[in-house]
């Protein structure tokens, strides 16, 4: 048995799939000013319509709604099909608090409180 769609129809079905991928995944990729929904995400990098995708290379944010998530160096690799995929070259989680240059010790004092009788 052989299935046989339309242009039409097949054209319809991708538009649809891909409408569906972009409102349900939250994540969003910033280029500078530019921010583009994210198709799919993969370890090792992710997929934009390749319509919208311009040839992403280099520093950009990952973004779950407005919670960021990574800061990313990519390189566009791949078009398959309408989608096209931007390699990690690496990916760095996002932090809210600077990293600490020292080591923390867990029963380390947390304020120093001083006798303030002794000082005349």
């Amino acid at each position: 048995m052989t299935t046989f769609l339309s242009k039409e129809v097949q054209a319809g079905l991708d538009a649809a799939r891909k409408s569906g991928l972009k409102k349900k995944n939250r994540l969003r990729v910033r280029a500078g000013d530019e921010i583009y929904p994210v198709l799919r995400f993969q370890d090792d990098g992710f997929t934009l319509d390749v319509e919208e995708a311009p040839n992403l290379r280099g520093l950009v944010d990952l973004y779950d709604g407005a919670r960021h998530l990574y800061q990313c160096l990519v390189v566009a690799s791949v078009v398959d099909g309408d989608e096209m995929f931007y390699e990690f070259k690496r990916a760095t989680a996002a932090r809210k608090e600077p990293p600490l240059d020292f080591v923390q010790e867990e029963d380390a004092p947390v304020a120093l409180v001083t006798d303030q009788t002794d000082q005349t």
